[in-house]
């Protein structure tokens, strides 16, 4: 009975959505307080039953009951019990569920955290959420309901949970980037309902402020759970590229990073308000798109989870709905919204109107990359390969300007700046910058690379920068210098925070793939490899057993001028269901680089074909991810936004700023 407790569960929720999509919506047209507020109520029940829902599932993996389809497709009964945990969102059915959980548990949140807001524009916020719930719900309900059964054939085993898939950070990777996904829902569901009741002001950028924020940050630290169990797991090495999936998450980040700051720029200035709106439309929207690219079938990847084509129509037909009907109520609304501050061309408004460009700029050409190849073979065109080639013409080019320009801007007035004031703080950074890209190009290169240079130059630019601007606004206040460097508010420290990281991002990104040194080589016991400064020995292997696998693990030593550093152990596992054979990458990391073998085929006599790779300063990039994102939540706990207060009486329409 648990699975028809979950489909009914189900049911209710998308009942509870149709009269939170409507009742709210009236209420706040008609002044009725009554119906507005039972917007909280409504929302709260959502997020009830769909949690009851999941619950449901997550019952049914953890006690193996294969009668149940989605059970039977993705779990065994030989899996650890934290793998059937995450097996819950190992397939198509059980993400999108984990989808749905995450759409309910934000509207919830929105409701219990938006007491100090008038109650029109709470009651416009949660009527948008329970619609998209609608939408997601009817998509669940009518093409992948997880709880589907399979009575009378029972199949007594399951087909098991993908081996990739069976990995610590998978029980971590798809919640926290959900989190971020569905996270853009809130501010497009903000820019919604400002539209409709026409107040686009300081006051609704600083309520949808901490949203947006709170969802970059979760994007951003999914995004790099991602990579870094890509660059273990798969034993290929790297950390990106540019799968259509990986795009597919990278192009929402992208749009809400610009979405971030613009909210910083329309809150503070008053300015960019038509662009903001349009920020919160599109990078929701291509979240959407990204759904409907892992789920439609158009794609082939190891991150897709469906292969169905009809599902992929519902939601590109949803997706139509939800976009167009958002255009054109901005296209409606639009020409009521006035900017009446000016700003010069040496200002932050202006540096940040340029950053955002950027961002878009880049998003479109991974837009144009990813889409184009699926364009051209749907219309008989043949199929076409975009890979990274493509995409790193365009985007390290502009990822560097954009990492300049931050620098200039971060530290850049309002209104207007002066330019001899830049040009006197900055030229420090500068020269640390210049120094520092020497340094490291001539560590890591038998000769000068101006490549290597170039990145680690901008990188090092945009932490020094940072450093000197905390370092200078601690300076002008009274008091010890040292003492005034902690006694800064939230947002500046999530912006020197957020900042350091892209700069470690992009030194880590730049070196790691300029100054890598790969050997794919025959090993046998005994015999040893030389890759960079390093020597690997390796010794031979060993059997040794796992929950639902057995391996060979080898045991390689590695030493450098004669003295050992580390000994990795890699594996090449052969689970018992399927007998699928997968290969478990060893790592040894540290700050300044990575040593890295994978095991390929047994070529016989106890030789292995390996790949090994030195990588420098690979770290780096996940450390960087891991402040921009560690930024973003601080930004969130800054006190300006437990002390919004209600500007209006709850029972008051909203009227045209």
């Amino acid at each position: 009975m648990t699975a028809e407790l979950g489909h009914i569960a189900l049911i209710v929720a998308l009942g509870l959505s149709f009269l939170l999509a409507a009742i709210p919506m009236v209420g706040s047209y008609q002044n009725n307080l009554l119906w507005m507020r039972s917007s909280r109520s409504l929302a709260t029940g959502v997020f009830v039953f769909v949690g009851l829902a999941y619950a449901c599932l997550t019952i049914s993996f953890m006690e193996s009951d294969f009668s149940v389809a989605y059970v039977a497709q993705t779990s065994n009964s030989m899996l650890p019990w934290y793998y059937k945990f995450s097996a819950v969102w190992g397939g198509h059915e059980g993400s999108f569920l984990l989808w749905v959980l995450m759409l309910a548990g934000w509207t919830f949140t929105v409701a219990c955290l938006s007491r100090s807001l008038p109650m029109v524009m709470v009651a416009r916020v949660l009527s948008v959420l329970g619609f998209l719930c609608i939408g997601f719900l009817l998509f669940m309900l009518l093409t992948s309901n997880p709880f589907d059964r399979l009575l009378p054939d029972t199949p007594s085993e399951g087909r098991d949970l993908n081996p990739l898939l069976q990995d610590p950070a998978f029980v971590f990777h798809p919640p926290v980037l959900y989190m971020g996904y569905v996270g853009l829902s809130v501010n497009f569901a903000f820019a919604i309902a400002a539209l409709l009741s026409g107040r686009l002001d300081s006051a609704w950028a600083r309520w949808s402020r901490p949203w947006a924020t709170a969802a970059w940050a979760f994007l951003t630290l999914g995004i790099a759970l991602g990579s870094w169990w890509a660059y273990y797991e798969l034993g290929w090495g790297g950390w990106w590229f540019w799968d259509p999936v990986e795009n597919a998450s990278f192009m929402p980040w992208l749009v809400s990073t610009a979405l971030v700051h613009s909210l910083a720029v329309t809150e503070k200035r008053g300015v960019f308000k038509s662009w903001t709106i349009l920020l919160a439309i599109f990078a929701f929207s291509l979240s959407l798109l990204g759904t409907f690219l892992v789920r439609s079938g158009v794609i082939t990847s190891v991150h897709a989870f469906a292969t169905d084509p009809e599902r992929g129509v519902f939601i590109l037909g949803f997706l139509g709905v939800v976009v167009g009907g958002s255009l054109m109520i901005y296209a409606l609304k639009a020409p009521t919204m006035r900017a009446v501050a000016t700003f010069g061309w040496m200002s932050r408004e202006m540096f940040l109107l340029l950053n955002n460009m950027l961002l878009v700029v880049i998003m479109l050409t991974v837009l144009l990359g990813t889409l184009y190849p699926l364009i051209a073979d749907a219309m008989g065109m043949g199929r076409i390969s975009v890979g990274p080639p493509f995409f790193n013409a365009f985007f390290v080019p502009l990822v560097l300007a954009l990492s300049f320009f931050l620098g200039i801007g971060s530290i850049s007035q309002w209104k207007k700046s002066k330019g001899e004031r830049l040009a006197n703080f900055l030229w420090l950074p500068a020269v640390v910058a210049v120094v520092m890209g020497l340094l490291v190009a001539f560590m890591y290169g038998d000769a000068f690379h101006w490549k290597g240079w170039l990145c680690a130059a901008i990188g090092f630019w945009v932490v020094a920068v940072s450093l000197r601007d905390w370092w200078h606004k601690a300076r002008a206040k009274r008091g010890s210098t040292v003492a005034q460097l902690f006694n800064m508010n939230a947002s500046f420290y999530a912006m020197v925070c957020a900042h350091i990281g892209l700069g470690l991002t992009v030194i880590g990104g730049g070196l790691s793939s300029i100054y890598s040194v790969q050997s794919d080589v025959r090993l046998a016991p005994g015999e040893t490899v030389n890759v960079g400064a390093y020597e690997f020995k390796f010794e031979g292997t060993e059997g040794v057993r796992g929950p639902n696998y057995i391996a060979d693990r080898a045991n390689v030593v590695v030493s450098r001028d004669g003295s050992e550093v580390a000994t990795l152990g890699p594996e090449k596992r052969r689970y018992f269901s399927g007998g699928n054979m997968m290969t478990e990458a060893a790592v040894d990391s540290s700050i300044g680089r990575d040593l890295y073998m994978a095991m390929g085929e047994h070529l016989g006599e106890g030789a292995w074909a390996v790949r090994v790779y030195v990588k420098p300063f690979i770290m780096w990039i996940w450390l960087g991810c891991l402040l921009m994102g560690f930024g973003g939540f601080i930004a969130v706990a800054d006190k300006r936004y437990r002390r919004l207060k209600v500007l209006r009486p709850e029972t008051e329409a909203l009227k045209p700023a």
